[in-house]
């Protein structure tokens, strides 16, 4: 099973070379996208489901990522939260690990850590249906 990911960025050209680098080498799926706060909030709260792994961006065309942060304290207990950002400085990695935050990653710099991290990530397992 691939692991679900949603993805927060309001960058195409980024949102786009992310998603295909995620899908090809990480194995994972991408569920669906959300260029701001609100949609990210939303999605992801309303479909607590569908995902296995939310990616998000700090700078958003509207509202912030830390708004798609504090959204998602109350998750499932296999559900993962990474930030991606190029503005990842000591305090911005302590207040993301407030709102409960797995990792948080550089844009600039640590995009094979990133990868990494989502190769070594277990997809839950759901239950499927068996046939006879």
């Amino acid at each position: 099973m691939k692991l679900r990911t949603y993805l927060v960025e309001d960058n195409p050209m980024i949102r786009e070379n992310l998603i295909a680098t995620l899908e090809e080498l990480a194995g994972v799926e991408s569920v669906g996208i959300a260029e701001s706060e609100s949609v990210g909030s939303s999605w992801l709260q309303k479909n607590p489901e569908a995902w296995d792994l939310a990616i998000v961006d700090l700078f958003l065309r509207q509202g912030s990522g830390l708004g798609v942060l504090a959204s998602c304290r109350e998750r499932l207990p296999h559900q993962k939260i990474i930030v991606l950002s190029n503005y990842v400085t000591p305090d911005v990695r302590s207040r993301c690990s407030q709102l409960g935050v797995d990792a948080v990653f550089d844009k600039s710099n640590e995009i094979d850590a990133l990868m990494d991290y989502c190769i070594n990530l277990e997809p839950p397992q759901r239950h499927q249906l068996k046939t006879a």
